[in-house]
């Protein structure tokens, strides 16, 4: 801005300068020729004075005529010649007269003679000065006599020129600053709006849209200036509607579930949230701005991106793919970006993971074909048995004890499954409540193995328990019951004869661990996930021989995890197997309810 303020301020000084300096070279001259006709209409007048003086002198009177000449020469600060009219100098005030030429021929003289004026500015030998003449004619009552001249120095003259101009000078240079002081103050007037202006386009160029500008008078430029202000606040409110809605955007597209990739149509993927990470264990930051089938190594994705590009068509389709060392599922929706003007800007792909969902489409298949497998054989064993009663078996009376105790088995193994198929769906159901009391984990320790003895002494198994602590918590007392049934008949079950079953149970601070160990037949380090699987059997054909149903774990874990106890478990094939219970001796809702 500051070349602006030259630009403006160098042509006007320029102009007032050339303005000045015309009017010096005009007004010079002037005064000089003006000052030129006052001293010679001084010169005249004196030259009148001087004639008027001698008019009654008489001129042959040489001494007395050089004596009047020296007296006026002095009192008039001239130089004076008096000539006779052949041009002999009669008296002379700055030399001898008597060593003077003659001046007929002088150019004052001659002027005079020819009835011109008798004005002259010429250099004298006799002074050696260059002196300005007037000369006029000496008369007396008889006629002309001869001739009176003054002579004044030109060094008065310019002496007097050089004070005009250094008047003009020093006037015109003052006037110049004034001028220019005038037109800078003005000029800043002016432009300080401007700069303000410029000041805040700048910040609003670099998106600072928080500067604002002085409005000023009710100018133009405070007219300006409010416009830019109206301008930045307008622009300031419009980039913060769009920060907010690109943040939430960007919030919704980082912390959306489903992996999101945008793909322009050059084939460069523009965009990606970190789902993406986590669907496709890559770094995919370094997928930004490559393209697609250079990055992404899946053969099913990139047919499905050039599928969309080639058709326009928003597709959706499934796709199971290995990531790392796993298979997951995909629900992919693509879609075009169509433009205004109905062209195409890119390509959008969603993935949604539905990896969990296939697991348990594929655990509820299993489940139906698990107790469509368990129901099946004893029906088809009642069935069977009873047809060939029917048949004439049962007229005799070996067969038909035989048959009908197998039939009464086979109901209760029937009865057991549907029992603990609807215990399970009632456990895992959202109106499932606990009966929350006091309860003794020893006693009901001592309850079980009464339960369970008879079929441990079929084996010649060893029950014991060991208590350490007190064993008094909060819990359902029914449920905490049928956990034991469950993992004791289990290890009653998965033990050989003569095998050992010990329930510990070991007060902690604010817990109370129970153990369940037995001296079985184990389980691998792989099967130990699985175990509480529904139907999952370690030892298929000894469980089912047992009477098992394969639902006795899973109804343990779920048991567990509504009373809110820790349940793990440690096995190694032909050592035996153990089951740990946490519990909590507070209700754990109720403490978490008053936190």
């Amino acid at each position: 801005m500051n070349s602006y303020r030259f630009r403006m301020i160098f042509p006007l000084s320029l102009i007032v300068l050339i303005v000045l300096a015309s009017l010096g070279a005009i007004l010079g001259p002037f005064f000089k020729e003006f000052y030129l006709e006052r001293m010679s209409d001084r010169m005249e007048k004196e030259s009148d004075v001087v004639a008027y003086y001698l008019q009654d002198i008489d001129l042959a009177d040489r001494d007395l005529l050089q004596s009047i000449t020296l007296d006026l020469s002095e009192r008039l600060d001239v130089r004076i010649t008096i000539i006779d009219p052949d041009g002999v100098v009669l008296a002379e005030s700055e030399a001898n007269p008597e060593d003077l030429e003659n001046h007929l021929n002088r150019a004052e003289i001659q002027a005079v003679i020819r009835g011109d004026n008798g004005r002259e500015t010429r250099y004298s030998s006799t002074v050696n000065k260059e002196l300005l003449y007037f000369a006029m004619p000496l008369e007396n009552g008889e006629g002309d006599e001869g001739f009176v001249r003054l002579g004044l120095e030109m060094e008065e003259l310019n002496s007097v020129y050089q004070n005009i101009w250094t008047l003009l000078f020093v006037s015109f240079f003052i006037a110049f600053l004034v001028i220019l002081i005038l037109a800078s103050k003005l000029t800043n007037q002016m432009i300080r709006p401007v700069e303000d202006a410029r000041r805040v386009a700048n910040e609003l160029a670099k998106g600072n849209f928080s500067a604002r500008t002085f409005e000023g008078a009710n100018l133009e430029t405070g007219e300006l200036n409010r416009s830019i202000n109206v301008l930045a606040e307008n622009l300031e409110q419009i980039t913060q509607t769009y920060e907010n809605q690109q943040e939430r955007l960007e919030t919704l597209i980082e912390n959306m579930g489903s992996g999101l990739i945008l793909i322009n149509t050059k084939g460069d993927i523009t965009l990606l949230n970190r789902s993406c990470k986590a669907i496709f264990d890559e770094d995919t930051d370094l997928w930004k701005n490559q393209l697609y089938y250079k990055v992404i190594k899946h053969k099913k994705i990139n047919k499905l991106i050039q599928e969309i590009f080639l058709t326009e068509k928003p597709t959706r389709k499934q796709l199971k793919l290995p990531i790392g060392i796993y298979f997951k599922h995909f629900d992919v929706h693509g879609a075009p970006i169509i433009g205004y003007d109905e062209n195409l800007k890119g390509i959008v792909i969603v993935f949604h993971n539905i990896t969990e969902l296939k697991k348990l489409e594929q655990a509820r298949k299993d489940f139906v074909a698990n107790v469509s497998h368990e129901l099946k054989t004893p029906v088809t064993s009642l069935k069977g048995f009873t047809e060939t009663l029917l048949d004439g078996a049962m007229e005799n009376e070996e067969l038909r004890k035989q048959f009908l105790t197998i039939i009464a088995n086979e109901s209760e193994r029937l009865e057991g499954l549907i029992y603990d198929l609807l215990e399970l769906s009632k456990i895992e159901g959202t109106h499932f409540q606990l009966n929350w009391q006091p309860v003794n984990l020893d006693e009901l320790i001592d309850e079980v193995f009464l339960i369970l003895e008879e079929k441990a002494h079929l084996k010649n198994m060893h029950l014991s328990k060991k208590v350490t602590g007190s064993s008094q918590i909060i819990a359902d007392s029914h449920r905490i019951k049928q956990i034991l049934i469950n993992l004791v008949n289990n290890a009653i079950v998965y033990t050989p004869e003569e095998g050992n079953i010990t329930v510990r149970v070991k007060e902690q601070k604010e817990t109370v661990l129970m153990e369940v160990e037995d001296s079985g037949i184990g389980m691998s380090k792989k099967e130990i996930p699985r175990v509480f699987e529904r139907f999952y059997r370690v030892d298929r054909a000894r469980s089912r021989n047992s009477g098992g149903t394969g639902l006795g774990l899973a109804i343990v874990k779920h048991l567990a995890e509504a009373l809110h106890a820790n349940l793990s478990v440690d096995s190694e094939v032909g050592k035996g197997t153990t089951f740990r219970l946490l519990f909590y001796k507070e209700r754990q809702d109720e403490i978490q309810s008053d936190e």
